[in-house]
């Protein structure tokens, strides 16, 4: 048992005292509407970790036909919807080549109709007897290929005003614009990166360190710092681990959790993540038990002859899964010590 006071000389060594009584773990129970008594129990080990905000999602938008970039209508930060235009790339060559097959057709479509004319004047002649049914066949065949080669031009023509249209750089889904890698004028070749879009999922991407693997698995809890990196042991959010990669990268298990709440977060920005690290013996009391003075953290416990004493505590992080407003006690108290109300 640790002394309960502390000399008028020594008070400043509370703090010390109280570490020397070890690291006991986890929560009492209430037992009595006048006091509180003090157990151990399991509990979780959260360990600090630091995560990343990624998207789950990073797809390129890319050029589907060769050319010049004439129009850009995205840049960097700015949000699209799924089959928005981006960009548009002309090729001079499909100006020209529609051109010339528009041509091609004209002439096409006048040998059709030439052949065609031919054809009908030859049945008629069939009908009287004076054509022979050979020169009715070669006519035939005349005017099919004639037609033939103009379904051709009309199917090339069709694919020419295809490509053009595929000059139109859409979104291949909604999200946000992360990089466009081009400018006005820059002359791309099919398949070449306009724009890289990050979805609107958002996930944490945690590196645990390797001595925690075993203990990370799917659906385990996280709880999410304070933006900004702040070490305080308050959580403003939680989340879900959803995956758990099977690779070891630099020493570390990659893992990925699911949180609401970080549209607002940067691609790419840490956070600080409580994860589970398996579980230890801790000493839980309700916060309401504790009381400061002269800048150190007292509880009041109940003396052999039922008169209270203020005991030093050196007081760890608050405890998610004890009773509401509870916090870890590392050194000052035992288990059996009954605590009072200050």
């Amino acid at each position: 048992m640790l002394p309960r006071t502390l000399p008028a000389g020594l008070s400043h060594l509370g703090p010390v005292l109280a570490l020397t009584a070890g690291l006991l773990v986890a929560t009492g129970h209430l037992r009595a509407a006048d006091g509180f008594l003090v157990e151990e129990s399991t509990v979780a080990d959260h360990k600090a970790v630091f995560a990343s905000v990624q998207s789950a999602d990073v797809v390129p938008a890319r050029a589907r036909i060769g050319g010049t970039v004439m129009e850009l209508t995205a840049a960097e930060g700015d949000a699209v919807k799924a089959g928005e235009r981006i960009a548009t790339i002309v090729d001079d060559k499909l100006a020209l080549r529609i051109q010339g097959l528009e041509a091609s057709i004209r002439g096409l479509q006048s040998a059709v109709n030439n052949a065609e004319t031919e054809l009908k004047r030859a049945e008629e002649l069939k009908s009287r007897g004076i054509v022979s049914q050979a020169r009715l066949d070669q006519i035939q065949t005349t005017y099919d290929v004639a037609h033939n080669r103009l379904q051709t031009a009309q199917a090339e023509k069709m694919v020419a005003e295809q490509q053009v249209a595929e000059g139109a750089v859409e979104a291949p889904g909604a999200g946000r614009v992360l990089s466009v890698p081009v400018t006005i004028g820059t002359v791309v070749l099919p398949g070449e990166t306009i724009a890289e879009i990050a979805s609107d999922r958002y996930i944490l991407r945690l590196e645990v360190p390797e001595r925690h693997a075993r203990y990370i698995k799917l659906g385990d809890e996280v709880l999410i710092g304070t933006r900004g990196l702040d070490v305080a042991d308050d959580s403003v959010g939680k989340g879900r681990i959803v995956t758990v990669y099977p690779r070891l990268q630099n020493g570390r298990v990659v893992a990925d959790a699911e949180v609401s709440g970080l549209g607002d977060y940067f691609v790419g920005e840490r956070a600080l993540v409580r994860i589970a690290a398996g579980e230890r013996r801790a000493i839980v009391i309700p916060s309401a038990y504790v009381f400061k003075r002269y800048g150190l953290d007292y509880v009041r416990v109940e003396g052999e002859e039922g008169t209270p004493l203020d005991v030093v505590v050196q007081l760890g992080q608050q405890v998610s899964d004890g009773e509401p407003n509870t916090v870890e006690v590392l050194g000052g108290l035992n288990a059996g010590d009954r605590l009072v109300r200050p």
